[in-house]
């Protein structure tokens, strides 16, 4: 399983979904479907660190029909941790 730290994100473009458009780390950036699509194969992880502990980044969904989208595990800590990384360089 390939595993990706977490170290920056490309917020939103203010298209109809709302959603981040994708995550990046060291060398490599990925769109959110794509994060999704890895992340639901089972075969990629992704994580984040807080205070030092990887915290797992994992998929939700809006309601039964609502768009699919990223956000990590309960760590206990009220800031929301992708939202708080900061923007990737383009």
């Amino acid at each position: 399983m390939a595993s990706y730290q977490v170290t920056c994100h490309t917020p939103d473009n203010l298209d109809a979904d709302r959603r981040i458009q994708g995550l990046g780390g060291d060398g490599w950036w990925f769109s959110i479907d794509q994060i999704i699509a890895m992340i639901e194969s089972y075969q990629h992880n992704f994580w984040v660190s807080v205070y030092g502990q990887p915290v797992d980044v994992i998929v939700r969904q809006h309601g039964i029909f609502g768009p699919k989208y990223l956000t990590t595990t309960a760590d206990g800590f009220p800031p929301n941790n992708l939202l708080n990384l900061p923007p990737c360089p383009r």
